[in-house]
């Protein structure tokens, strides 16, 4: 699964590639397909809800049994998916990623029923777990003098496609089919995705096919590394802390317009942050992790009290979180990197994302409740949220 050697490429088994040209293709091909991805992907999921609800009248219910399967299937997926991808090779792997999400986006906008909906919520979610570890062990496999800068790219392009995927959706919603027009141009952008995915340099071929037992195999090997596993526990908050601002900034009453705007603001202050990052493997150092952990901190704790009318202190709390996005990321990949084994980043990846998921989802579901009960209980979820990430800040060693 690391990108290996000179003109063939990544071997499930081999060691990384030196410095050259084949680096240098993997990165850039990969800035390509995030591009691609992300523009598609948040150019749908913008204006998903807005879809559901106002189009089809859907339940509020029913809008948040469709959106949590999504998230279910991806992060319950990647704990074997990862060891998959070390089977199959990242290449592959990606390839697939890309065939399910395609048709799944296309199904979502023209489904109308619950049955079809919740369907193609299932197929985009188990496309996205097979993405992300095929994506970063591709990144992970190029060699270490390249690895954080090929990295740091990769990330400010995902933040990039969070700022113009919404406006792009936005855009094609003024023409006629509305959102079938949007779902469709995503589903065209993971088609393009799945080919810049072929260009990529082929693996080896494995002497004998992979079996159910060799997956499992693979995720012991990881269980087993306790110094890891320990690491994958600590930094299980990260999800959590990046994503949870989008929820608590429109809940906490905030417009719509003061929202996206901030969001874009820690959007660009993650993505400006890269260049810090990876400049001399920066990233791999204990002092970083932990600095993003304190960040996205702070970030919770000057959102608690808010209550939506605030706009200088919410912009204060996107410039942290956005400061907490661009550390934390490429801190977590480059130290896993650094760790795994030649052939097995996707294993170590899929136990990482795969605490990380379900620490989110939990997260999110007790957090949805506290803010039901109104501003304290608001305010009690978001400290919460702050607390994790001092835990996380000071019980973060390792590897």
């Amino acid at each position: 699964m690391i990108v290996a050697a000179p003109a063939s490429a990544s071997a499930p088994a081999s060691g990384p590639a030196p410095p050259g040209a084949g680096d240098r293709r993997v990165i850039v091909t990969m800035v390509a397909v995030q591009f691609a991805t992300c523009v598609g992907f948040f150019g749908v999921m913008a204006h998903l809800v807005a879809h559901l609800r106002h189009d089809l009248h859907l339940l509020a219910g029913t809008v948040g049994l469709i959106m949590g399967v999504r998230l279910g299937v991806q992060y319950v997926l990647l704990l074997p998916v990862g060891a998959v991808t070390d089977l199959l090779g990242p290449r592959r792997t990606g390839v697939l990623a890309c065939a399910l999400r395609a048709p799944g986006f296309v199904l979502l906008g023209t489904a109308t029923e619950t049955g079809p909906l919740l369907a193609a919520a299932v197929v985009i979610g188990a496309g996205g777990a097979l993405y992300n570890p095929a994506a970063q062990s591709l990144l992970a496999g190029v060699s270490p003098e390249r690895r954080a800068a090929g990295f740091a790219a990769y990330v400010a392009t995902q933040h990039i496609g969070t700022i113009a995927g919404p406006l792009v959706g936005l855009g094609l919603l003024a023409t006629g089919p509305g959102f079938p027009m949007v779902t469709g141009a995503a589903g065209a952008t993971w088609v393009v995705a799945g080919v810049l995915f072929l260009l990529m340099p082929r693996g080896t071929r494995q002497a004998a096919p992979p079996r159910p037992r060799d997956v499992l195999t693979g995720v012991r090997a990881v269980l087993r590394d306790r110094r890891f596993l320990l690491f994958a526990v600590m930094t299980a908050p990260t999800t959590l802390l990046a994503n949870h601002i989008m929820t608590a900034v429109p809940n906490l009453g905030f417009a719509s317009g003061v929202a996206t705007l901030s969001f874009s603001a820690m959007a660009a202050v993650a993505a400006a942050a890269q260049p810090f990052v990876a400049a001399g493997g920066r990233g791999e150092h204990p002092w970083v992790l932990r600095a993003g952990l304190l960040c996205a901190a702070a970030a919770f704790l000057v959102l608690a009290p808010l209550d939506g009318t605030e706009n200088g202190p919410l912009v204060l709390a996107a410039l942290l979180n956005g400061v907490a996005n661009g550390l934390v990321q490429p801190s977590i990949f480059q130290r896993a990197a650094r760790h795994a084994p030649p052939g097995r980043f996707g294993s170590y990846y899929g136990v990482l994302a795969s605490f990380a998921g379900l620490f989110a989802c939990a997260g999110d579901l007790v957090i949805g409740r506290l803010f039901d009960l109104g501003p304290a209980g608001a305010a009690g979820a978001l400290t919460g949220v702050a607390a994790f990430a001092l835990v996380a800040a000071f019980g973060t060693r390792g590897p």
